[in-house]
């Protein structure tokens, strides 16, 4: 799958994409788990074999496959979903293992979705994209705009105003589609699909003004 720059191994990315022409590509809720399990499937660089269980929820899948060995090509340090749209940070641990994976993901997940909605063509605006990190700093500041991502579905213009930044964090504290809950502490199966190595980068968890401040300072690098 190509990408504007290559992808090198033990190296930290934002990799991201949407829906064509900025269309809505998660309706429900399981959509949004179909993605996910796609994603913990497809990071251990095995087959994906899934078939449209309509009963069988995105926890109960990962709770049984908790206990299974496997080896990751690649490493998820976060990730979140908005109804448009899907972005991680994501580091390379086998050679082409990001391309082999975001491929499975978004093929497997537009199969699903074009069978489930009764439509046929493309979903996603062509490739996903993606963006080198060059150094922790970076990859901490990457981290905060990938989890204050979905703050506007809550509170649009929050980042002007900040007259409702509580809200904001309450409500991302609850959002299911991200990991910002899984780095703070809250339990839940989801956690599974990050791996180890990026909580070693921080002492703490950053308070929501430094979240916000990390976010902007990405945001404005535009790398």
């Amino acid at each position: 799958m190509a990408n504007r720059e290559p992808i090198e191994v033990d190296e930290w990315y934002h990799c991201f994409n949407r829906g064509v022409d900025k269309r809505k590509v998660f309706l429900e809720e399981r959509d949004y788990e179909r993605l996910l399990l796609l994603m913990y499937l497809g990071k251990t660089g095995r087959p994906i074999q899934l078939f449209n269980e309509n009963e069988i929820h995105f926890e109960t899948i990962l709770n049984e496959l908790a206990d299974a060995k496997k080896s990751d090509i690649v490493e998820i340090g976060a990730y979140a979903l908005r109804p448009n749209h899907f972005q991680c940070a994501l580091k390379e641990i086998q050679e082409e293992g990001s391309a082999r994976v975001m491929q499975k993901v978004f093929t497997g997940y537009t199969m699903y979705f074009n069978q489930k909605n009764d439509r046929t063509g493309a979903l996603f605006a062509g490739t996903f994209k993606s963006k080198h990190i060059a150094d922790d700093r970076y990859l901490k500041h990457l981290v905060s705009y990938v989890h204050l991502n979905p703050a506007d579905l809550v509170e649009s213009g929050w980042k002007e105003s900040r007259n409702n930044i509580s809200k904001v964090e309450k409500s991302l504290r609850e959002y299911p589609y991200s990991s910002l809950p899984d780095f703070l502490d809250i339990v839940r199966p989801h956690k599974a699909l990050l791996g180890r190595s990026i909580f070693q980068l921080f002492d703490r968890i950053p308070s929501m003004e430094t979240m916000i401040r990390e976010a902007k300072t990405y945001e404005n690098l535009n790398i």
